[in-house]
């Protein structure tokens, strides 16, 4: 997989590329990523690349002309995928979305990461195919939202992460993952469900089943809908989301 990213702080991504188990996944040659600073194809003294926007208003507007002439050179660099850009205004990045990037023809990936109040519409209508959110929140950049959909793309590539283990993560399933626990069985007073250390498999299976639909009915009661809608609830299911009434 290849991304390419435009930004005017590439720093930010050394949480990406330098730990955990995208770092480990890049080492393996998974994955990887070139910045692209659209100050370097200024040639004012300022390398400017913002500017007021018209009508007025607070802030800073990002130039359409510098992130076009960066987004060329990636082309000519190679990478002709997909260009994506950041909004609070975008759809919302959804579990599904992400896995349809993993597999993206040609394993190619463009991220513009605007800053200040945005960028120019220009730029967005002609170059960007799809604008992304993470939620009904601004931030400063986005670079921070460019490392999660980085980080989320990269665990389903093959061989990032052990296969169960993102599978059964939540979302995966159409739920919210179930509690986890790990030593020691005793923790200030609290105990682990009796049922994990049983070693009944079915009745583990059972107990993660049904706290995976509690804590999803609890939390996030429009999934249920949904996978109520797609047929991935069982009558077993039904009964016990009923009893949890």
């Amino acid at each position: 997989m290849r991304f390419d990213v435009i930004t005017l702080f590439p720093e930010v991504f050394s949480a990406i590329t330098d730990s955990g188990i995208t770092a480990r996944a890049r080492k393996r040659g998974l994955w990887n990523v070139h910045f692209w600073n659209p100050r370097d194809v200024t040639t004012d003294l300022h390398r400017t690349v913002d500017d007021r926007p018209f009508g007025g208003g607070p802030g800073m507007v990002m130039m359409a002309e510098p992130l076009a002439l960066t987004l060329e050179m990636i082309r000519k660099a190679g990478n002709h995928g997909p260009v994506i850009s950041f909004a609070p205004n975008g759809k919302r990045l959804t579990d599904e979305r992400v896995r349809e990037f993993s597999s993206v023809p040609g394993g190619e990936v463009v991220l513009v990461c605007g800053r200040y109040e945005g960028i120019d519409e220009r730029f967005l209508q002609t170059f960007v195919d799809e604008q992304i959110s993470l939620g009904d929140f601004v931030l400063s950049g986005a670079e921070l939202p460019a490392c999660c959909l980085m980080d989320a793309i990269i665990r389903q590539l093959p061989g990032a992460i052990k296969d169960l283990s993102s599978l059964d993560e939540s979302f995966a399933t159409g739920l919210l993952d179930a509690p986890h626990y790990t030593r020691p069985e005793v923790w200030r007073g609290q105990t682990v469900p009796e049922v994990l250390l049983s070693g009944h498999h079915a009745n583990i299976a059972q107990w993660t089943r049904e706290k995976s639909l509690e804590k999803t009915s609890q939390s996030r009661p429009d999934m249920i809908k949904i996978a109520r809608s797609l047929g991935q609830l069982s009558k077993k299911d039904e009964a016990f989301l009923e009893k949890i009434k």
